[in-house]
């Protein structure tokens, strides 16, 4: 989820503590745990500074290591040590409890996300991603925002989030059973899909489509049941060629193809450089693919820009590459 809808989560998870008799009882640990909480519903998430080195970096890493199972125990510790000194009269293991559970449904609700994460290393490094929440859901975040609301004007905030947990839960349902229908309609159009991807949008009802038989790439949309192919992409191999194996050596390229399961490919030969691009098929908007990786290589194959990432224009694009083609 986002760090907004993650702030809320660990305001709530705080709230809720309050059901629990030892924290209920005692004000330090009250207060260390509302504390903690907010603080495991963003910890997971540090690794976002990653992205203030290059958008390869980030892109490997973001919710691998840091989401990982040693991590979802190690955090917990490491917020209790930093935490605990300045309530040294709290429950010590109800301040850890509670802390687990927040690091843990961070990690846990990430995997709701089409993006996922890498929570089951290091036992496998595969991307466990569900895709039935929005990174960001107005929904979810909306009912957060009614139970702190509701909270603040004086009701018990245990029974408060406990309903709302309730709430959130049925609507995690309900979003499952939608995906499902979509899934179902997709298959009825691609009978011979060997893969598809359904990715949810901020919209209730409509969500991104990416599949693929042994021929082609499909790129299409969903809003309620009715399933709509927009693109269609024959599926042509990425060959082995000179240029194309020197760009797979770029880190941009390399970070690229380790997140994207769906994607095409083109070269273009220019008078003095070489341009290959790889084009994500998952998040076409307004007619446009915006989540690319380009390299451009001379002459000799020696690589002269590339980036990945999100690009709405070529002229920005050509601006990020500081290179435009002759």
């Amino acid at each position: 989820m986002d760090t907004g809808t993650h702030v809320v989560m660990g305001i709530a998870l705080g709230g809720l503590a309050t059901l629990d008799p030892s924290v209920a009882a005692s004000h330090a640990t009250a207060t260390s745990v509302l504390i903690a909480t907010i603080a495991g519903s963003q910890i997971p998430d540090i690794d976002t500074v990653l992205k203030l080195r290059n958008n390869a970096i980030y892109i490997r890493n973001h919710r691998g290591v840091t989401h990982s199972i040693p991590a979802v125990l190690l955090w917990p510790l490491l917020i209790v040590a930093v935490v605990y000194p300045f309530f040294p009269d709290a429950n010590l293991f109800h301040l850890w409890a509670w802390t687990f559970a927040a690091v843990f449904i961070h990690v846990f609700v990430d995997i709701f996300n089409a993006y996922g994460t890498q929570a089951l290393r290091p036992f496998s490094s595969k991307w466990v991603a569900l895709g039935v929440i929005n990174t960001f859901d107005p929904i979810i975040f909306g009912i957060h925002i009614i139970g702190i609301i509701i909270w603040l004007i004086g009701a018990n905030p245990g029974i408060t989030f406990l309903l709302m947990y309730a709430v959130i839960i049925a609507y995690y349902i309900r979003r499952y059973q939608a995906k499902k229908k979509v899934l179902f309609e997709v298959r009825t159009i691609i009978p011979d899909a060997t893969d598809i991807i359904i990715a949810p949008t901020m919209r209730f009802h409509q969500w991104r489509i990416a599949a693929m038989n042994k021929q082609q790439f499909f790129v299409g949309r969903a809003a309620k049941d009715q399933v709509e192919i927009l693109d269609r992409f024959n599926r042509v191999p990425v060959p082995k060629t000179p240029v194309i194996e020197a760009a797979k050596k770029d880190k941009n390229l390399s970070a690229f193809l380790s997140f994207s399961p769906v994607y095409r490919w083109e070269v273009d030969e220019y008078n003095d450089f070489y341009e290959v691009r790889f084009i994500d098929l998952r998040y076409r908007s307004n007619g446009h693919y915006p989540f690319v990786a380009v390299v451009q290589l001379d002459c000799d194959l020696n690589p002269i820009s590339s980036y990945t990432g999100w690009v709405f224009s070529e002229k920005k694009l050509r601006k990020k590459l500081s290179i435009i083609p002759s």
